[in-house]
């Protein structure tokens, strides 16, 4: 084989895992945002993979500045607008023609401290650390185009009823019991894309992020609790169909649901019955649920979802 018959594929660099902490000190009230940010660009590297020229490469150490850079100069408000900012910094550079940056958000809380009067009061500048999920973005920018995403890791849920697993095909294999009462949980991973506008770089320009996200997780916290499931992928499409419906900025949704299964312990050799109160908690192998619920006549736009780890 010649060199002449092996080609540079589908590639990106950059620098990974830039953990940011940014305090707001413009008033007596901190305001506190900790991000995790990467940046990874695309371009025309080809030279740089084959012979090692450098001369188109920004390098990584440069993209980890930007965000300390920026963090600074423009703040930051939410992760999605921050990773606009740095999305079109880098692609109005020659070298890149697009990218994909991503961020999480770790939650902090203030801490909560006695008042004037006794009552209690949220501290101006000390915070414990959230145990919630992680709140999650991703901007791609391919052929001049910006997809953002907007989403959450690690949401772990549970109800101890409301569930119940019936009338699946059986074989010789089959073991599982139907049941019709079975405590359900998972650790749900979401992420939304916005919808594209015509008339502004990007789409969303105008969109208060910090409202949809807090929409979002409510309308899934409460089809979680409020659907009464005959599967974890019916309580899955409840909710996409919940957030599409009230939050038209949206235009699919993905989520990443593992069944954390609980098994009812048998204490019927201690002379013990277990009516469905004590139960095992599993490990793996677990269940697990990925799909996408898409708004009917949606672009389809596949540079969103690529490289992103387990999303369909």
């Amino acid at each position: 084989m010649s060199s002449s018959d092996v080609v540079l594929g589908p590639n990106q660099y950059g620098k990974a895992e830039v953990r940011v902490v940014r305090v707001n000190r413009e008033t007596p009230v901190h305001r506190l945002m900790d991000l995790n940010v990467s940046s990874l660009l695309r371009g025309d590297f080809t030279d740089c993979y084959r012979s090692g020229d450098n001369s188109r490469v920004i390098a990584t150490d440069t993209q980890k500045n930007t965000v300390y850079a920026f963090a600074k100069e423009h703040g930051i408000s939410t992760p999605e607008e921050f990773l606009l900012l740095l999305g079109r910094h880098f692609t109005a550079q020659d070298e890149v023609s697009g990218g994909r940056w991503t961020a999480e958000s770790y939650p902090w809380e203030r801490i909560q401290v006695p008042g004037p009067e006794g009552e209690p009061r949220a501290h101006e500048h000390s915070f414990v650390k959230s145990k919630q999920e992680i709140r999650t973005a991703a901007l791609t920018v391919q052929d001049g185009v910006e997809h953002l995403l907007g989403g959450f890791s690690d949401l772990t849920v549970l109800k101890t009823t409301g569930s119940e697993f019936s009338g699946f095909p059986r074989d010789r294999y089959t073991t599982l019991p139907e049941t019709q009462d079975r405590i359900m949980a998972t650790d749900i991973t979401a992420r939304w894309l916005f919808a594209a506008d015509p008339g502004a770089q990007g789409g969303a320009a105008e969109t208060d992020f910090d409202a949809v996200y807090a929409t979002v997780k409510q309308l899934v916290l409460e089809q979680f609790a409020l659907v009464h499931s005959l599967s974890l992928q019916q309580t899955l499409y409840a909710a996409g169909e919940a957030v599409l419906g009230a939050v038209p900025e949206i235009e699919d949704i993905r989520f990443v649901m593992p069944n954390n299964h609980h098994y009812v312990v048998d204490l019927s050799r201690f002379g013990l019955e277990n009516p469905n109160e004590v139960f095992q908690a599993g490990d793996r192998p677990y269940g697990l649920m990925n799909a996408s619920v898409t708004r009917r006549g949606a672009p389809s736009r596949p540079h969103a979802w690529e490289w992103l780890g387990g999303f369909c």
